[in-house]
This record gives C-alpha cells, structure tokens and sequence, in this order.
C-alpha cells in the first residue's frame, strides 16, 4: 500500500540557519502530500521563525536546552504526543536524543539518517552520501522523499513571511549582521563592519545593527566607531520576530555566516554574506538575491569557532572596499 501519511512531526534542528533552510523541505513534503499537517518540535526561540512558514500547523516547544538529554523530560514529551497521532516523523539532527522523543510518543515511521545508535529507535534509516548530497538543504529535502529517491533538480528556496514590520526609517536602509553564534572565526572585522556603515551613511543612506544581546559588544563597537545618528543599534533591543521584520524592511544586508544570514536571504532582501572559516558550497544563502565573498585560502574553510593560526586571513583580507563595491 502506498505511504500516505496524514500528520508529520518534524524534529527540528537548533540553529537560526538551519531552521530556515528546512522550511525547503516542510514545502517539498506539501508538494508531495498537499493535506499533510506538519508540526515542528523546535526550541522556542525558533517559533517566530516557524510562525513565518505557511507550511507548518504548529510549532511544539522543546523545554530542553541545547545538548541536554533529560531523559525524563523527553519520556514525558513522547507520551504527551501519543494524542497527537502522528503518523510520520523526520529528524532532522543526528545525534541519538533527538530521535528518543518520536519513539516514544510511538509514531510509526520514524525518518533520518544513520547517525549515533540509533537503530530501533529509527525505523526508516536513510544513508547520507556526503558526495551526493553537498548542502545541507539537500540532506534535509532527501529525507522527506521515498528512500530511493533522487533529488529533484531544483530545491524550492526557503520564503519566509514576517508576521510583524517594524519601520525604523525612510529611505535607503542598510542592515549590518555582525555577529556569529559559532564564534569568532566567523565574524568579519568590527571596523570592518564601521567603515561600510560610514560609506552607505555618506551616501545618504541610514544604517541599523542587528543581533541577539550576546552580539551587542561587537554591534556597540561598530555605533561607537560610526558615531552617527543614521546608525542605530539594535542588537539584543528586538525580538526575533521584529528582526525578520527590519531584516524585510532593508534595502541591502550584509552579514556574517550566521542565522540572520539566512534569514534574510529567507525573506527576500539582497545579501551580501561573509564567509572565512565556514563553506559557502555547503550552507550558502539560498537566493538568487544573494552575493558572497569567500577568498578560499589554502587553510579555509575550516570549521574552527575559533582561527587555529590566530590570524583570521579568511576575513581579514575580505575589505570593506570590496563589499562597498557591491552595494
């Protein structure tokens, strides 16, 4: 008999990113079953994000932190879910925990990819091809296909919706996103970040900083350096929803690899996105409104929180003349 599930319960991923990214496979699988009701175990900070996504019914919070494995909690979350009768599960994480709560909560067909020991646990255990599937947006549309199944030739881009604006200016707006949850490997030079904000100021145009508050010392350094009244910090001032909101809002974003990153790309504004440490073929902004700068030294990407030779070169030696020639 051919699979036609009715209620899906995802389990989501816990960065800004890849939240975003699996919104592509929340609209493959309503391709695939159009009447299919896709509800998203994610961590709170994500419902903003989710709330942006037609795709999904609901959002169902994980009272657990980042890495905890509370196995009692995710116990008790199971069993609670059992009313929910889902009928399908994607996980979309790796790690073992992340596929404990769909088992208990005794969904039929549990999806994702072999990972920590997860036999049992998953009965629908798809190998991942690294070769095959390079981005991490194909690894999470794969798994919402039949198991042998091949990617269509076009992902659909995530298209965020934001619930909220926030207008914070007429005119011409820049939005800077310096900061980086993974670490400083990652993060383009704060004066770096200055001197674009004084040119697009120059040119007329008025500038605002976004990030969470764990980015305002690095965003009150930029206003500091700017020292205008066209520059506005924001960071850690506005919730998550109002940031999609500016970030919608914006003429032009430039940013780090980062969460915002990929939120803005979501949401439809041109990007111009920062890569050093990190890949850009792996997890680049998926729009076609998107450019990046990636200089591909012999020692990047690394995937380092932290530059293992101490120079930063990957960013450092990304000027701002080369992104004020973007703009």
């Amino acid at each position: 008999m051919a699979f036609s599930p009715q209620r899906c319960l995802v389990v989501g991923p816990s960065w800004v990113g890849d939240m975003v990214m699996a919104q592509s496979l929340f609209m493959a699988l309503k391709h695939r079953f159009p009447d299919l009701q896709i509800d998203v175990l994610a961590p709170a900070w994500s419902k903003p994000i989710l709330a942006a996504m037609p795709e999904v019914r609901a959002a169902i919070e994980m009272p657990l932190q980042h890495g905890e494995l509370a196995l009692g909690k995710r116990y008790q979350l199971g069993k609670a879910l059992r009313t929910k009768a889902y009928d399908w599960a994607i996980v979309l994480p790796r790690s073992l925990k992340a596929a404990l709560v769909p088992f208990w909560a005794k969904i039929p067909v549990r999806t994702g990819f072999k990972g920590e020991m997860r036999y049992g646990l998953l009965n629908d255990i798809r190998p991942m091809d690294n070769s095959v599937l390079t981005m991490t947006v194909q690894r999470f549309v794969a798994l919402g296909l039949p198991k042998d199944a091949t990617l269509p030739p076009e992902i659909q881009p995530p298209h965020l919706t934001p619930t909220r604006s926030l207008s914070v200016v007429e005119g011409f707006l820049l939005a800077l996103c310096p900061g980086a949850e993974y670490g400083g490997a990652k993060r383009w030079p704060a004066e770096y970040y200055a001197e674009v904000a004084q040119y697009y100021i120059a040119q007329g145009g008025q500038v605002i900083l976004l990030g969470s508050a764990k980015d305002a010392p690095v965003t009150a350094q930029i206003a500091a350096a700017v020292n205008s009244p066209a520059c506005q910090d924001l960071a850690g001032k506005t919730s998550l929803q109002e940031v999609l909101g500016l970030l919608a809002q914006a003429t032009q974003v430039v940013s780090n690899d980062s969460g915002l990153m990929h939120v803005a790309a979501a949401v439809g504004t041109p990007v111009i996105a920062l890569y050093g440490s990190s890949d850009p073929t792996y997890t680049p902004p998926l729009s076609d409104k998107a450019q990046i700068l990636y200089l591909g030294l012999v020692c990047s990407p690394c995937f380092k929180r932290e530059c293992p030779l101490q120079h930063l070169d990957c960013l450092q030696k990304i000027l701002p003349k080369h992104v004020i020639s973007l703009l």
